[in-house]
This record gives C-alpha cells, structure tokens and sequence, in this order.
C-alpha cells in the first residue's frame, strides 16, 4: 500500500474554520431557529429506583405559554433505535413507569419560551414508589456480567510465570466516575415537513442518528436528515443518540412546531453518559534482570441496570503493551442503578494505563531497575498476540527523546530524595500505545470551471480540526492550494461516514478522501480519453500528477492541463466523483494494525507539610504516524494532556450513596483543570507514516490524555515515597 508524499501536509496550516468560530457565525445547534419554534424542557426522576405511581401536571399546564406536558402515560408510542456494530441504542425514553437510575427522564414539557418550558418542568409533581437502588460495586444484590466484550486474553501460563518471578506485585487500583462536560450544552432541534424530519444535533456520529430517528418513527431514513455542522465539544458524549434527541423530534411531532431542547449542565451529568468508574488488580512479576515473566490484569467497571454502551475493556493495554509470554486478562461489568457510563476519551485504555505503568513503576523500584530501562526491557517489536510486526511503531524513540528533553537520567532515583524549601520535588513516566482504530467511511470530490473544489462526507467535526486537516488534504490530492478547497462536513445527505471517536476519522476520512481525489482525477482522465486535442489522452491515473490545479504526465512535467481547460472544452460546469475506504485485515497486508504510542514524563512539586500536589512540568513525545497538521495535532496533545492532568488529580462524579444523586452536577463543584493548574507542557512528534492507510495516520485525538495519570501518580511516589493506587490524587491522600 502506497503512503502519499506531499508538501502540504504536515504544514502548520490556520484552521480553515478559525474566523467563523471566532467572529461567531459557525452554526452550532444551539444557534439554529425557524420560524414558529418552540422549546421543551425534561423532568428528571428523584428516586434510583422504583417506579412511578401517578402524576399532577395542573400546576405545569397552568404556567402561561405551555403547548403540552408529555409523560410516561401520556407519550406515543416509538420503537428502539437499531444496534449499531459496536453498542445497541438506549431504551426508547418516557415508554415504561419503571426507574433504573436517578435523572432519568420521566415527562417534557414544551412552550413558547425556554424560560416557561423550565418554569413549568419544575412544576410537574411526580409519585413514586421507590425501591431499595444498587450503587455500590460492592453490593452482594449487584450482577456481575463476565467477558462482556469477548476481549479476555490468555497466553501461556501467568499462575507459572508468576511463581517464577523473582519479584511480584499484587496490588489493587482504582479510578472513579468521571463525567466528559464539553463546553457546549447538548442541543437538538427537531423539525417535521409532514412524514420528513429534519434535525440538528450535538453529535458525533450523524448516520447513526438519522438510523435511530428512523426507526423511532417509523419513517424511512431517506425521510431523516441530521446536520452537524459544527459541535461544541464532545469527548465521545455525542457518539450515542441520547433519550434527549428522540424526545425532541417526539415533541417536535407532538405540537406539529419545531422544537429546541436544550440540556441544562446537571442534565449533562447524567442524560449523555460518562466515564465508568473501574476496580483493577494488577499481579506482575519479573525476574531480576526485569524481564517480565507474567501479568494478570483484571478490571470491574460499572454499568448501568438494563443498557449496555459501548464496548471498553480496561485490560486490554496488559495484553498488547509489553513482550510478556504469560498474560491473562479479564474484564467484568457490574450493573447499578447509575446513568449509563459512554465513552470518554481515551476508553477503556485510560483507566487500564493508570493500573498498569502504576504497577511497572512499583515492578522497578522493588527490582532496584530504573523505571524507563524497565520498559525498555521489556519493549515489543510485534503485536503480542498477532505476532505480526506492527505497521508503525516508534515507542522506543518515544522513551529517548522524551527522556533526553525531560533530563529523566539526571535525577535522583531514590524517592522523597529532592527536596527545595517546603517542597517535595518527584519525577514519573509512563508508556503508552493506544488502540488501532479505522471503519468504512465514503467521501465525494467535485472540481468546478473555477478550479475550486468541494470535498464532502457525512462526518462530524468536534473542534477536533477535521475540517482543517482534510481540506489539506483534498488540496495535496488534487493539487490545488488550501483556499481552493471547501470541505463539507456534518450532513447526512452527505456520503456516509462513522463516527467521529476512537482516534479513528482521520484515518477513515483520509482514506476516502484520498480514494475520491484518485478517483476525479480517473474521471478527468476519462473525459479525454480520446481527446485528440488532449496532452493526457489515453493516460491513467497513475501515469500523472496534480501540481497547481493541473494535470502532467509523471514523464514529461511539461505536458499536461488544468481542470478548467478540461472542463471548458467539453462545456462541463463541474465533474465529481466518490471514494470509499474500508480498512485492510492485519493477514492481507501481513501487518499489525498500529495505533499511537507515546511516552509521558512528568515533575511534580508536593507541599510537604499540606501535601498539595502541582504538576510543574510535562513532556509528551508522540508516534501518530504522518501528521497532516502540526498545529491542529500540537493542540490535540495539549488538550489530551490538560484532561489527563484533571483525571490524576481533580476529576472525579460524585454519586450519594444514598439516594444515587449526582451531587457535584455543576461546573461550580466538578473539578476540572484550569489555566492555575497547568505547566507549560512539552510536546514532540516522531516516526513515519504508519502503512496500514494510504494516508499514513495514526490519529492523535486520544493519545494526549492516556498515561498522564500514571505518569503524575509515579512523580507523586517519587517525591513522597507514599503510593497512591486511586484517582484522583488527592492530598488528603497523602497526610
């Protein structure tokens, strides 16, 4: 499989949609508005579990403005959205008077203004007849779900290996509840033209919507069109087609005027999903020379009572991370009365990361090894369980320079051993390999007299920078500067595309994009095929270039034509054409798909009297394979790295044992990293283009956050010779 070579990307380019998003005119959801549009708002459950035994809705229907309260009794009927290939969709919303978590929606009203739509919601008296809620991983009422992803691995014998270890640690870790909060709140706007639907939405996967709306009404997907334009923030929250997108259409149908439903922040907390907290026990041994001999990785997660997300095994970095002949992992879900959990960023991997380079630092520092040259030792060239060489991977490049633009050998090893003042200085890294991911994705490409084009696909972008990066890369395979090039985003009437989550869109969309570029310059190839008046007649795609909004021969630079000549002559406005990517199978290329590695190097300063921990410096050397856009991608390791710094020390959802209630439902009390909170923090890039797309990316989207959190924690021990096995990192953890 070819890699393109091309100026142009890896170039530092402005994001093309910078001045819309800064002069305000970028239309997110929450911006939209037609003619006659009304606004619903949700009633929440107050109980985590039971059922609902009546309602008074006299109070809420009195409120001046009010078109119509909706309940359970009272709601049409509609049918559960279609699985999709990696989750099924929730359960259809205000369909049953049983409870299974606390917020869950139980009626809706809509009204002319959003300020009477939440007066009235408020107003809505609820009965119910609770039942005692499980919330507790250690609930003995709790179930227990084995294997529920397929994903538990063994090879060879980790109860033989251990027993041969000269060194073995046995601990337990643990990180919390974590809840995504993007910036932007959640908006749907759901508008009918008779049988036909139209909607806008904070999503990150617009066909999937569409695919649910469909089957929620019963309507045709031909019917349904989702727009997505633009979205405030996601960090996979909006992979899902929550209960509040189908109740906004429901509305919407319901009052026969276009409706807007926007979520409060509390409602954020517990209506679109969060990070799962998980319970991990990590046994790994090694003899004394640090070669590792076994690891058993095991991971409980929660889960909700009755719905399922998407599949996260935890333990899976235990499986692929290091060359081990004996590995055995196992992940379990325990269902509670909670919210369901969803996808966060950096799935699954982010938690097994924080137990896993937390127990190799405790593997080290028992062994008398220095915590990098363990790893080192213990580096894998091939995929552990493929035994096929991985496409790409740099991870060793990774440690060396990390270290050497960190200043890692110059320290003292010996913990609680640098001091400055009243200050505890620590030092800690981490390895890191996130998961391969890549799905089917389709784009078109039209080039118009002018020599503009326009790309295009169904796909999202989240502020991720997909917008950017792809019209950088229409242009490289088109031959056309930047500025000659539109990209058309977040539209199902779009060429279909997945989902904009797993580090996967810019591999998936790439590869479409770079299909569909191959393919108009085929098509241009094919309108002169028997052009006499033609310099590129009877020529292939493959025996020509694009360079400057013209094709030449790869033989001859000096022949060739613009599109525009091409187009005028045979009196064509435009010429289009599409491309679909699906991705290879590791035994047809002989290869290992490779996800992103890095390496994380973290310096941590402790009061020692108060033990108030502040992260003081930061270094992430990154493998991404080629990047298309250095700015777009520094700033994605920044962001991933600003989130890792929150899950170690900040971040954590607070549920009352009690009563199953969110408590810190606000950005008032849920703590996140701010600008007080964050160093200047480091960042480099290195490998090759991975060769397992044509386009030769990895994805950076999720690799910034993975492993800050054991890098920091292992910086913690350093400096305070106290271990800490549970996010967040607290100081009350440490007196």
């Amino acid at each position: 499989m070819t890699t393109i070579e091309r100026a142009t990307l890896g170039a530092g380019v402005d994001r093309v949609d910078g001045a819309q998003k800064a002069s305000g005119t970028a239309p997110y959801p929450g911006d939209v508005t037609y003619p006659g549009l009304v606004h619903a708002a949700l009633v929440r459950s107050t109980i985590a579990a039971g059922h609902i035994t009546g309602f008074d809705t006299s109070g809420a229907e009195a409120v001046p403005g009010v078109i119509a309260v909706v309940t359970t009794d009272t709601a049409p009927r509609i049918e559960r959205g279609p699985d999709t290939g990696l989750w099924r969709q929730p359960p259809p919303p205000l369909q049953r008077r049983e409870i299974v978590h606390h917020g869950q929606y139980v009626a809706m009203v809509v009204a002319d203004t959003f300020e009477q739509a939440s007066e009235a919601a408020r107003l809505v008296d609820v009965d119910y007849a609770p039942a005692d809620a499980v919330l507790a991983l250690d609930d003995p009422r709790a179930v227990t779900v084995e294997d529920p992803y397929g994903s538990d691995h063994t090879r060879g014998d980790s109860a033989a290996g251990l027993a041969a270890a000269d060194a073995v640690v046995d601990a337990e870790y643990t990180t919390p509840d974590e809840t995504n909060n993007p910036m932007g709140l959640f908006t749907t706007v759901a508008a009918w033209d008779g049988e036909r639907l139209t909607v806008h939405d904070s999503t990150q996967w617009p066909d999937a919507t569409r695919a649910a709306l469909a089957a929620a009404f019963g309507v045709p997907e031909t019917g349904v069109r989702v727009l997505a334009p633009f979205v405030g923030g996601a960090f996979g929250a909006g992979l899902r087609v929550w209960p509040h997108v189908i109740l906004a259409a429901m509305a919407a149908r319901v009052v026969g005027r276009p409706v807007k439903l926007v979520l409060t922040r509390p409602q954020m907390f517990t209506g679109i999903g969060h990070r799962p907290a998980t319970v991990q026990r990590i046994r790994i041994g090694a003899r004394r020379d640090g070669t590792l001999t076994a690891i058993e990785h095991e991971s409980v997660q929660t889960a909700a009572v009755d719905d399922d997300n998407i599949a996260e095994p935890v333990t899976t970095v235990s499986a692929v991370g290091y060359d081990c002949p004996n590995v055995t992992t196992r992940d379990r879900l325990c269902r509670l009365n909670i919210p369901v959990p969803t996808s966060m960023r950096g799935p699954g991997d982010a938690q097994g990361h924080f137990a896993l380079e937390c127990a190799l630092d405790e593997l080290a520092y028992a062994l008398g090894i220095d915590p990098l040259e363990l790893r080192l030792r213990n580096y894998t060239g091939e995929h552990p369980q493929l035994r096929l060489p991985w496409s790409s991977k740099a991870l060793r490049e990774c440690y060396e320079l990390g270290a050497e633009r960190f200043g890692w050998w110059n320290r003292d090893p010996a913990p609680r051993s640098t001091r400055r003042g009243d200050t505890l200085v620590g030092y800690g890294m981490a390895g890191v390999s996130f998961f391969w991911f890549q799905q089917p994705c389709d784009a078109r490409a039209t080039i118009d007299r002018e020599g503009r084009a326009y790309v295009s696909s169904a796909a999202t972008d989240i502020g991720t920078g997909t917008y950017t990066v792809m019209t950088q890369l229409g242009a490289e395979r088109l031959g056309l500067r930047v500025d000659q090039v539109r990209m058309g985003l977040g539209d199902t009437d779009l060429p279909a595309a997945p989902m904009q989550g797993g580090s996967g869109m810019t591999a998936s969309l790439g590869s479409a994009i770079h299909a569909a570029g191959r393919n108009l310059i085929q098509a241009f190839l094919d309108l002169v095929a028997d052009d006499i008046a033609s310099p590129l007649r009877g020529l292939t795609a493959a025996d020509v270039v694009a360079v400057d909004g013209r094709l030449q021969r790869r033989d001859d630079p000096s022949s060739g034509e613009s599109y525009r000549e091409i187009l005028e002559r045979h009196d064509l406005p435009e010429l289009t054409a599409d491309g679909s990517a699906v991705p290879a199978k590791p035994e047809e290329l002989g290869m290992a798909p490779a996800g992103p590695f890095a390496a994380r190097f973290a310096e941590v300063h402790v009061d020692a009297d108060l033990g108030r921990i502040r992260v003081a410096r930061l270094v992430s050397v990154v493998d991404a394979g080629r990047i298309l856009n250095r700015k777009t991608a520094h700033s994605q390791i920044i962001g991933g790295a600003v989130g890792g710094i929150g899950m170690a020390l900040l971040e954590e959802t607070v549920t009352d044992p009690a009563t199953g209630r969110v408590v810190n439902a606000t950005f008032g009390d849920y703590l996140i990293a701010v600008n007080a909170d964050v160093p200047d923090l480091d960042v480099s890039f290195v490998g090759e283009p991975d060769r397992f797309n044509p386009v030769g990316v990895k994805g950076v989207g999720e690799i910034g956050l993975v492993g800050v959190a054991p890098a920091i924690a292992n910086a913690v021990f350093h400096a305070t010779g106290r271990r800490i096995r549970g996010l967040p990192l607290t100081l009350d953890k440490l007196l």
